[in-house]
Protein backbone atom coordinates (compact mmCIF):
# COMPACT_ATOMS: atom_id res chain seq x y z
CA UNK A 1 0.00 0.00 0.00
CA UNK A 2 2.45 2.48 0.87
CA UNK A 3 4.54 1.72 -2.27
CA UNK A 4 1.35 2.31 -4.34
CA UNK A 5 0.45 5.70 -2.81
CA UNK A 6 4.16 7.30 -3.77
CA UNK A 7 4.85 8.72 -0.90
CA UNK A 8 7.72 11.29 -0.36
CA UNK A 9 8.83 12.98 2.65
CA UNK A 10 7.21 16.38 2.15
CA UNK A 11 3.44 14.55 1.98
CA UNK A 12 1.20 15.21 4.82
CA UNK A 13 -1.20 11.99 4.75
CA UNK A 14 -4.60 11.27 5.98
CA UNK A 15 -5.55 7.82 7.96
CA UNK A 16 -9.00 6.72 8.31
CA UNK A 17 -9.32 3.84 11.14
CA UNK A 18 -5.87 3.77 12.11
CA UNK A 19 -6.75 0.71 15.16
CA UNK A 20 -3.96 -0.31 16.32
CA UNK A 21 -1.21 1.89 14.47
CA UNK A 22 0.49 -0.70 12.16
CA UNK A 23 0.38 1.35 9.37
CA UNK A 24 0.21 4.71 11.11
CA UNK A 25 3.51 4.23 12.28
CA UNK A 26 5.11 3.07 8.99
CA UNK A 27 3.38 6.30 7.50
CA UNK A 28 4.86 8.47 10.15
CA UNK A 29 8.34 7.49 9.48
CA UNK A 30 8.12 7.78 5.66
CA UNK A 31 5.70 11.63 5.06
CA UNK A 32 6.02 14.78 6.92
CA UNK A 33 3.03 14.93 8.93
CA UNK A 34 0.03 11.94 9.71
CA UNK A 35 -3.22 13.14 10.59
CA UNK A 36 -5.36 9.71 12.01
CA UNK A 37 -9.08 9.91 12.27
CA UNK A 38 -10.10 7.23 14.97
CA UNK A 39 -13.86 6.81 16.56
CA UNK A 40 -12.97 4.22 18.61
CA UNK A 41 -12.12 5.87 22.25
CA UNK A 42 -10.14 2.68 23.37
CA UNK A 43 -8.31 2.59 20.16
CA UNK A 44 -7.61 6.40 20.40
CA UNK A 45 -6.16 6.29 23.65
CA UNK A 46 -4.41 3.48 23.01
CA UNK A 47 -2.35 4.79 20.07
CA UNK A 48 -2.23 7.91 22.56
CA UNK A 49 0.13 6.00 24.44
CA UNK A 50 1.85 3.99 22.14
CA UNK A 51 2.49 6.55 18.98
CA UNK A 52 2.38 10.06 20.48
CA UNK A 53 5.49 10.59 22.69
CA UNK A 54 7.54 8.77 19.63
CA UNK A 55 6.23 10.98 16.81
CA UNK A 56 6.09 14.52 16.54
CA UNK A 57 4.48 14.53 13.04
CA UNK A 58 1.93 12.57 13.99
CA UNK A 59 -1.78 14.41 14.79
CA UNK A 60 -4.43 11.91 16.46
CA UNK A 61 -8.50 12.75 16.06
CA UNK A 62 -10.31 11.05 18.15
CA UNK A 63 -13.95 11.71 15.78
CA UNK A 64 -16.28 10.26 12.81
CA UNK A 65 -14.72 10.50 9.59
CA UNK A 66 -17.40 11.44 7.99
CA UNK A 67 -18.14 14.66 10.02
CA UNK A 68 -14.31 15.96 9.49
CA UNK A 69 -13.45 19.03 7.86
CA UNK A 70 -11.58 17.97 4.90
CA UNK A 71 -10.92 20.86 3.41
CA UNK A 72 -8.99 22.28 6.47
CA UNK A 73 -6.63 20.64 5.18
CA UNK A 74 -4.39 22.01 1.78
CA UNK A 75 -2.74 19.15 0.13
CA UNK A 76 -2.58 15.78 1.45
CA UNK A 77 -3.28 11.94 0.31
CA UNK A 78 -5.38 9.50 1.82
CA UNK A 79 -4.00 5.93 2.55
CA UNK A 80 -6.12 4.03 4.93
CA UNK A 81 -7.91 0.11 5.71
CA UNK A 82 -11.34 2.05 5.47
CA UNK A 83 -13.95 0.62 7.87
CA UNK A 84 -15.91 -1.21 4.74
CA UNK A 85 -19.13 -0.29 6.29
CA UNK A 86 -18.53 3.60 5.48
CA UNK A 87 -16.64 2.59 1.86
CA UNK A 88 -19.31 4.51 -0.29
CA UNK A 89 -19.78 7.93 1.70
CA UNK A 90 -16.67 8.36 3.16
CA UNK A 91 -15.15 8.34 -0.77
CA UNK A 92 -17.82 10.35 -1.56
CA UNK A 93 -17.40 12.82 0.91
CA UNK A 94 -13.39 12.97 0.48
CA UNK A 95 -13.74 13.35 -3.16
CA UNK A 96 -16.51 15.98 -3.21
CA UNK A 97 -15.21 17.89 -0.35
CA UNK A 98 -11.40 18.42 0.03
CA UNK A 99 -10.15 20.44 -2.42
CA UNK A 100 -6.93 19.43 -1.34
CA UNK A 101 -6.78 16.44 -2.21
CA UNK A 102 -3.92 14.81 -4.46
CA UNK A 103 -4.77 10.64 -4.18
CA UNK A 104 -6.47 8.36 -2.01
CA UNK A 105 -4.92 4.43 -1.75
CA UNK A 106 -7.42 2.37 -0.04
CA UNK A 107 -7.99 -1.20 1.04
CA UNK A 108 -11.58 -2.12 -0.27
CA UNK A 109 -13.90 -5.07 -0.42
CA UNK A 110 -12.91 -6.90 -3.28
CA UNK A 111 -16.08 -6.48 -4.94
CA UNK A 112 -17.08 -2.77 -4.50
CA UNK A 113 -12.92 -2.41 -5.72
CA UNK A 114 -13.94 -4.05 -8.89
CA UNK A 115 -17.28 -2.09 -9.17
CA UNK A 116 -15.30 1.59 -8.72
CA UNK A 117 -12.32 0.34 -11.22
CA UNK A 118 -14.76 -1.49 -13.57
CA UNK A 119 -14.70 -0.57 -17.64
CA UNK A 120 -17.56 0.20 -20.02
CA UNK A 121 -19.53 -2.41 -20.55
CA UNK A 122 -18.06 -5.22 -17.76
CA UNK A 123 -21.23 -6.63 -15.43
CA UNK A 124 -19.37 -4.32 -12.37
CA UNK A 125 -19.44 -1.34 -14.92
CA UNK A 126 -21.96 0.88 -12.34
CA UNK A 127 -23.16 3.93 -10.78
CA UNK A 128 -20.72 3.85 -8.46
CA UNK A 129 -18.05 3.41 -11.24
CA UNK A 130 -19.42 6.42 -13.27
CA UNK A 131 -19.71 8.76 -9.85
CA UNK A 132 -16.17 8.11 -9.00
CA UNK A 133 -14.76 8.27 -11.92
CA UNK A 134 -16.43 11.41 -12.82
CA UNK A 135 -13.81 12.96 -9.76
CA UNK A 136 -10.78 10.59 -9.65
CA UNK A 137 -8.74 8.21 -12.28
CA UNK A 138 -8.36 4.77 -10.84
CA UNK A 139 -6.81 1.67 -10.63
CA UNK A 140 -6.87 -1.66 -8.11
CA UNK A 141 -3.62 -2.34 -7.81
CA UNK A 142 -3.85 -6.19 -6.13
CA UNK A 143 -6.05 -8.39 -4.78
CA UNK A 144 -6.08 -9.35 -0.65
CA UNK A 145 -7.42 -12.72 -0.04
CA UNK A 146 -8.87 -13.16 3.10
CA UNK A 147 -6.51 -15.69 4.65
CA UNK A 148 -4.49 -12.83 5.16
CA UNK A 149 -6.37 -11.56 7.75
CA UNK A 150 -6.61 -13.43 11.78
CA UNK A 151 -9.64 -13.88 11.99
CA UNK A 152 -10.09 -14.41 8.64
CA UNK A 153 -12.94 -12.17 6.73
CA UNK A 154 -15.80 -13.47 4.88
CA UNK A 155 -14.51 -10.91 1.80
CA UNK A 156 -11.35 -10.48 0.27
CA UNK A 157 -9.96 -7.16 -0.03
CA UNK A 158 -8.04 -5.17 -2.82
CA UNK A 159 -6.17 -1.87 -2.68
CA UNK A 160 -7.18 0.77 -4.88
CA UNK A 161 -5.54 4.03 -6.31
CA UNK A 162 -7.54 7.33 -7.13
CA UNK A 163 -5.83 10.25 -8.32
CA UNK A 164 -8.18 13.33 -7.82
CA UNK A 165 -8.56 15.85 -10.78
CA UNK A 166 -7.85 18.37 -10.94
CA UNK A 167 -11.30 19.19 -12.90
CA UNK A 168 -13.66 16.58 -13.25
CA UNK A 169 -13.72 14.01 -16.16
CA UNK A 170 -16.66 15.82 -18.08
CA UNK A 171 -18.05 19.35 -18.11
CA UNK A 172 -21.40 19.57 -16.93
CA UNK A 173 -23.85 22.51 -16.32
CA UNK A 174 -25.94 20.49 -13.30
CA UNK A 175 -24.10 18.06 -11.29
CA UNK A 176 -27.40 17.11 -9.44
CA UNK A 177 -28.85 16.62 -12.55
CA UNK A 178 -26.38 14.53 -13.98
CA UNK A 179 -26.01 12.12 -11.15
CA UNK A 180 -29.66 12.14 -11.67
CA UNK A 181 -29.71 10.73 -15.53
CA UNK A 182 -26.85 7.57 -13.97
CA UNK A 183 -28.79 6.50 -11.64
CA UNK A 184 -32.13 6.31 -13.43
CA UNK A 185 -30.37 4.77 -16.24
CA UNK A 186 -29.25 1.87 -14.13
CA UNK A 187 -32.30 2.05 -12.14
CA UNK A 188 -32.97 -2.09 -13.86
CA UNK A 189 -29.61 -3.24 -15.76
CA UNK A 190 -31.80 -5.31 -18.05
CA UNK A 191 -33.79 -2.55 -19.43
CA UNK A 192 -32.85 -0.23 -22.65
CA UNK A 193 -31.88 3.06 -21.75
CA UNK A 194 -35.02 4.84 -23.18
CA UNK A 195 -37.07 2.89 -21.28
CA UNK A 196 -34.96 3.89 -17.96
CA UNK A 197 -35.08 7.45 -19.16
CA UNK A 198 -38.86 7.13 -20.74
CA UNK A 199 -39.78 9.57 -17.65
CA UNK A 200 -37.77 12.15 -18.62
CA UNK A 201 -39.91 12.75 -21.85
CA UNK A 202 -41.99 10.37 -24.36
CA UNK A 203 -39.87 11.63 -26.50
CA UNK A 204 -36.33 9.99 -25.57
CA UNK A 205 -35.76 7.54 -27.68
CA UNK A 206 -35.64 10.48 -30.94
CA UNK A 207 -33.61 12.63 -28.24
CA UNK A 208 -30.99 9.88 -27.73
CA UNK A 209 -31.14 9.16 -31.67
CA UNK A 210 -30.27 12.83 -32.01
CA UNK A 211 -27.30 12.88 -29.97
CA UNK A 212 -26.35 9.29 -31.52
CA UNK A 213 -26.45 6.95 -28.78
CA UNK A 214 -28.98 4.35 -29.74
CA UNK A 215 -32.19 3.73 -27.60
CA UNK A 216 -32.06 0.63 -27.07
CA UNK A 217 -28.53 0.06 -25.51
CA UNK A 218 -28.45 -0.32 -22.04
CA UNK A 219 -26.06 1.88 -19.40
CA UNK A 220 -23.34 -0.38 -18.87
CA UNK A 221 -22.23 0.83 -22.42
CA UNK A 222 -22.70 4.32 -22.31
CA UNK A 223 -19.58 6.32 -21.21
CA UNK A 224 -19.69 9.40 -18.68
CA UNK A 225 -19.08 11.55 -22.00
CA UNK A 226 -22.27 9.86 -23.10
CA UNK A 227 -24.50 10.44 -20.18
CA UNK A 228 -23.27 14.33 -20.10
CA UNK A 229 -24.89 14.59 -23.85
CA UNK A 230 -27.97 12.71 -22.45
CA UNK A 231 -27.97 14.85 -19.59
CA UNK A 232 -27.53 18.25 -21.11
CA UNK A 233 -30.19 17.05 -24.15
CA UNK A 234 -32.58 16.57 -21.61
CA UNK A 235 -31.78 19.90 -19.89
CA UNK A 236 -32.27 21.88 -23.72
CA UNK A 237 -35.39 19.85 -24.30
CA UNK A 238 -37.02 21.23 -20.97
CA UNK A 239 -35.70 24.70 -21.68
CA UNK A 240 -37.27 24.89 -25.29
CA UNK A 241 -40.54 23.59 -24.26
CA UNK A 242 -43.12 26.24 -23.81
Amino acid sequence: MLDCAQLTAEDTVVEIGPGLGTLTEMLANRVRRVIAIEIDSNLYQRLRSRLSLSYDNLTLIEGDALQFDYGGIERFKVVSNIPYSLTTPLIFKILEEAKGLQSMTLMLQKEVAQRITAHKGSKQYSVLTLMVQYRSSTNLNFIVPRTFFRPPPKVDSAVVSFVALATPAVVVSNEESFFKVIRTSFLKRRKTIANNLKAYDINIKDILSDIGIDPMTRAERLSLEDFARITQSLAQRRHNDP
